[in-house]
């Protein structure tokens, strides 16, 4: 699933995603919350509307099951009632509840919803791990009875999280508890990995689950996004995952392709080309030749298309013309010459 944290992919619309045979992608329940809120979504009509997407939506957190409890832990107090959270923007205290977590999803109107569990990091140890596990047990009845009672069963589906983190008797215990209330949900996510556990470790607890975990469920490994593991998740038994790795990593200027990754150092190169344009600027002036060097940059920028009509008429009124020695059309509007790039 690619994830469009805040209803949005950065840098493509709805179309262009759908137009790549995606028909699932993530929401952030946590920000949408927060940003832009639950009465701007309804108003929409949900967050498919709001969005213009036509396709499947799921809503969850990157580091948990639909709520921020691992990266925003500083603003969060956990207790048997549910998360205590603080606002990072306006510090205003919020108490999410289980049931008041499957309703602000009700809202948002995603086709796959979440539990709320309580979710450590990996790579914690001790005590808690097991106190999070039995109490996303816990959270998962009510948010069962909640779900059911709303009467969106049919129509919105419900997954539980597995927890244990990278103890197996924990995961084990948590497979066994969770798998008996497999009649309340649709499918099952693995949750509490991908947060800098061994990968040794990481492919044998996935192993473990997909062992246990009904065969006529899916299963959705949470936070997974290298191509080794997704396709090692894959024959080990999972169908579904998300991560922000290969957006993310495009922003970053790197191309993933079936070679391996691609450094393409794209701001690199875009700062470079906006010095050269402007350094060699400077110099045309510093050398009296400057209107020489607007003709020439443009016949190599734009001659293949068309010079843009303002671009000619602001240089004509310095006395710069463009057309002097060429026969270039004139291209009306902004002219723009970029777009994103196909590959």
């Amino acid at each position: 699933m690619p994830v469009a944290t805040q209803a949005a992919i950065k840098g493509l619309t709805a179309e262009q995603v759908e137009s790549l045979g995606v028909s699932l992608i993530l929401n952030n329940t946590y920000h949408l919350n927060l940003r832009p809120g639950l009465e701007v979504l309804k108003a929409a009509g949900g967050a498919h509307k709001f969005q213009g997407w036509k396709r499947n939506l799921l809503t969850k957190i990157q580091d948990s099951g639909g709520f921020q409890l691992v990266s925003l832990s500083k603003f969060t107090t956990i207790t048997e009632e549910g998360a205590l959270f603080e606002s990072p923007f306006t510090g205003e205290p919020t108490m999410l509840t289980p049931e008041e977590s499957i309703s602000i999803q009700h809202t948002i109107g995603a086709d796959i919803i979440m539990q709320l569990d309580d979710v450590v990091s990996s790579l914690t140890v001790g005590p808690r791990v097991g106190e999070a596990m039995e109490r996303s047990v816990r959270w998962l009845d009510r948010c069962i009875a909640h779900h059911e009672r709303s009467g969106k069963k049919d129509t919105q589906n419900l997954f539980a999280i597995v927890q244990g983190g990278l103890d197996p008797e924990l995961r084990d215990r948590c497979l066994d508890e969770m798998t008996k209330r497999k009649d309340g949900v649709a499918g099952f996510a693995i949750g509490g990995l991908s947060g800098g556990e061994e990968k040794d470790v990481f492919w044998r607890i996935i192993e473990r689950c997909t062992g246990k975990l009904p065969e006529d469920r899916p299963r959705y490994s949470m936070g997974i996004g290298f191509a080794e593991d997704l396709l090692v998740c894959v024959a080990l038994g999972v169908d579904m995952a998300d991560c922000v790795f290969p957006t993310r990593t495009a922003r970053f200027g790197v191309a993933l392709t079936h070679r391996g990754p691609l450094n393409l150092t794209i701001t690199l190169h875009n700062i470079t080309f906006q010095a050269q344009v402007m350094g060699r600027a400077r110099s045309a002036i510093l050398n009296g030749t400057f209107p020489d060097y607007l003709r020439s940059f443009f016949a190599e920028y734009f001659g293949d298309v068309g010079y843009p009509e303002w671009c000619v008429n602001a240089l004509r009124s310095v006395g710069v013309d463009l057309l002097e020695t060429s026969n270039v059309p004139i291209i009306p509007g902004q002219g723009a010459k970029w777009e994103y790039a196909d590959s």
